[in-house]
């Protein structure tokens, strides 16, 4: 092939006299490309950093004050109330400089001092500003004038033109909560699922514990509170994720999904060229913190961006206590997984970031690669989908040394990782509940071998041209990746888009070498604690029911007019469907960010309440009016939506879902889609005889429609 030897960067003979190696023009030209590649990084990262470290001023800032300070000093106006003087006469001791030169320099350092007070100045003030939450507890669409003038405030002192990163080290710490309202908190949310005998015997244990282990672990968190950044965000994923020692397929990783209807292209390897060349955009707006960072309240409060630093280039690496996450600076590589193949395939030539059309020609020439997968090759990523310490025990022992690390560094280092699914997935129209279903199981574990589960995410692009995202949790939340999934299918749709016959844009290039096969030496030893971890992932993937489906009875905008908010309305219809399920009420996860705080992550809200408990029951029973109480819960929910589904309801996407976290529960998520419509995901365990994800789910369609039946019935009856 003649692409083949195009990509031979240098060619060696033995010979009698040694070794003659000779270099080719194109490898020096490769070398110094990259170089350059390399710098322009490097010194974009430093200039941003310079940037964002003087957030909310600007560089030019500096200029500014300096300018009116010499000014004033050039007026016979002393602005620094004799601090210039006692500078003059400390450079006056060194006797190296002239008045002149030494009236320059002291203006200098006192404009540099006083741009540097007053950064502080405002970073501080911005800080205290951002710690006042008033906002969230005001009636929705109504602002007090307080409000509307704190909302001026923060406004004022944040700057413009903020960096992803601009606003870190204004955002407030999280505080501690004191050990009385954690307890009463507790018993809150536990009181509606004790009986009075359960629930005074917990009272005697919360009171115990408040008067005496909780002050005492009070104060350590307290203590590391004003020591570390967030007292919580290291322990939570220490403990909650990186320390256990199960299957994080199913069990952690969640995943996303394609446009419902839309399919761009039917070809496989021209959906994965436009996508990946998407993800590396957004990698590359990354780098450069162009990635405006999320703000609430009309753009006016700042939500921490600190879990984007891991997003590419990282990997958990597995141990035998507890696993860590690994990240490099940067890659230029991803690798591509098909029909039980490796190949590491690089995304830059000539110095720049392949071109959609040029990623479609590498994607191709790996599906038309009819070679063999070497031994214990094709299901050498089951190690990451079964239990961790067989995998950190296997890891030690075989990929250290040698062509597995090599290999094995490629994958844990590549920006991301890719498989080319040989499968057709996604909605069809003709089995629409079947085939949402089976789309939601392939992607949170597939063949449970067919996808790198430690990485921070695979991207899967089925054979029809389908696709969709497995992602792991450690590193970041759900709404993190939300945000990569929607701009890479806004960018891949409205921006990059594709000629008539299916293909990405543009011209392919058979100067690019092709990718290169990873290469394996797994003993037998290896292929039997591979298959043993394949048979403790298929067990786990085999018991998991999944039941994804599209309510289009109606969405926010009907809810909205009922005067309720779509989160509240949402967690009642599953609160009651629950009921309705189960017979009983259970303990209730609702993830809730804390990122107005720096480093923040998640929070569980407990919606399993005594008035949600109370409410459910009058549901039940005709004969409760409960809506003649007033109505004192409020929830809040910012949906990151980055399509306009006015503009474009073609683009309606499913969201993503996640396995139960309980054997004898539910996992549900739900995206509200527009104005009409909501996407649930329903999980179970095939193994539970008392749960049905499809049951659950038709359970959870009939309350959202009793629900606003009754909201419909109590509006005609006020009329």
């Amino acid at each position: 092939m003649a692409e083949a030897h195009q990509a031979v960067a240098f060619q060696f003979t033995v010979t009698p006299d040694g070794i003659d190696l000779r270099m080719s023009h194109e490898a020096l030209k490769q070398i110094y490309l990259s170089g350059v590649h390399s710098w322009k990084k490097k010194f974009i990262r430093f200039k941003n950093g310079i940037i964002t470290g003087v957030y909310p001023a600007s560089p030019s800032s500096w200029l500014i004050v300096v300018v009116g300070v010499m000014s004033t000093m050039y007026a016979k106006i002393d602005p620094s109330l004799g601090i210039i003087a006692k500078i003059n006469r400390t450079l006056d001791t060194t006797g190296y400089m002239s008045n002149q030169t030494q009236n320059i320099v002291s203006g200098i350092l006192f404009g540099t001092g006083l741009w540097v007070a007053l950064i502080v100045t405002m970073r501080y003030s911005l800080k205290m500003l951002l710690s006042y939450h008033g906002w969230m507890f005001a009636e929705h669409g109504k602002l007090s004038a307080g409000t509307k003038f704190w909302m001026t405030l923060v406004k004022l002192f944040s700057g413009r033109k903020p960096m992803l990163y601009s606003f870190q080290t204004s955002l407030p710490r999280l505080p501690v909560p004191a050990v009385k309202d954690t307890v009463n908190r507790y018993l809150e949310s536990v009181r509606p699922l004790m009986d009075d005998e359960e629930f005074k015997r917990m009272e005697g244990l919360a009171k115990d514990f408040a008067y005496n282990l909780g002050p005492r672990l009070q104060w350590y968190l307290k203590l590391k509170s004003w020591w570390a950044t967030n007292y919580v965000s290291d322990w939570w994923e220490e403990y909650v994720y990186l320390r256990g020692r199960g299957p994080i397929m199913v069990n952690s990783n969640y995943f996303a999904m394609d446009f419902l209807y839309l399919s761009p292209t039917t070809l496989q390897a021209a959906r994965a060229g436009n996508v990946i060349h998407a993800i590396l955009l957004y990698r590359k707006k990354l780098d450069r913190q162009e990635i405006k960072p999320i703000l609430l309240m009309g753009s006016t409060v700042p939500l921490c961006s600190a879990q984007w630093e891991r997003m590419f280039n990282t990997s958990r690496i597995p141990g035998e206590e507890s696993d860590t996450l690994q990240h490099v600076k940067d890659s230029k590589h991803i690798v591509v997984y098909h029909k039980g193949r490796y190949f590491k395939v690089c995304l830059y030539h000539d110095g720049r970031l392949l071109k959609p059309r040029e990623i479609e020609q590498q994607m191709q020439r790996i599906l038309d690669d009819n070679s063999e997968p070497q031994a214990g090759e094709e299901k050498l990523a089951a190690l990451t989908a079964g239990d961790r310490v067989p995998w950190a025990k296997a890891r030690q022992a075989y990929f250290s040394r040698g062509k597995n690390k090599q290999s094995l560094d490629a994958v844990e280092k590549a920006a991301f990782f890719v498989t080319l699914d040989d499968i057709d997935q996604g909605y069809r129209k003709e089995d629409p509940v079947r085939s949402l279903d089976a789309y939601a199981k392939s992607l949170i574990h597939g063949r449970c071998y067919d996808r790198w589960f430690d990485k921070t995410f695979t991207l899967i692009i089925f054979k029809n041209g389908r696709m969709g995202l497995n992602a792991e949790h450690s590193w970041a939340d759900a709404p993190i990746v939300g945000h990569l999934w929607e701009n890479v299918m806004a960018t891949e749709y409205l921006e990059l888009g594709y000629s008539e016959d299916g293909h990405c844009k543009g011209d392919t290039n058979q100067n690019i070498p092709i990718p290169t096969k990873l290469q394996w030496e797994i003993p037998e030893e290896c292929q039997e604690v591979i298959e043993k971890s394949l048979s403790t992932a298929v067990a786990l993937a085999d018991d998991v029911d999944f039941n994804s489906f599209y309510f289009g009875a109606f969405g926010k905008g009907l809810i909205k007019r009922a005067k309720t908010s779509p989160d509240a309305f949402v967690q009642l219809a599953l609160q009651l469907a629950h009921y309705r399920d189960m017979g009983k009420f259970s303990l209730t996860y609702e993830a809730s960010m804390t990122r107005l705080f720096r480093e923040g992550r998640t929070e569980t809200v407990r919606s399993c309440t005594v008035e949600s408990c109370n409410f459910v029951r009058s549901m039940e029973d005709p004969t409760e009016s409960v809506l003649s109480e007033p109505w004192r819960l409020s929830t809040s929910q910012t949906p990151q939506q980055h399509v306009d589904l006015k503009k474009n309801p073609e683009m309606l996407s499913c969201g993503g879902g996640f396995g139960p976290v309980a054997d004898d529960g539910y996992g549900v998520s739900y995206i509200i889609l527009g104005e009409n419509a909501i996407h649930f995901h329903v999980s179970s365990k095939i193994s539970c005889s008392e749960t049905d994800s499809h049951r659950f789910g038709r359970n959870i369609e009939k309350a959202m429609v009793d629900i606003m039946g009754l909201f419909n019935h109590s509006k005609n009856c006020t009329k």
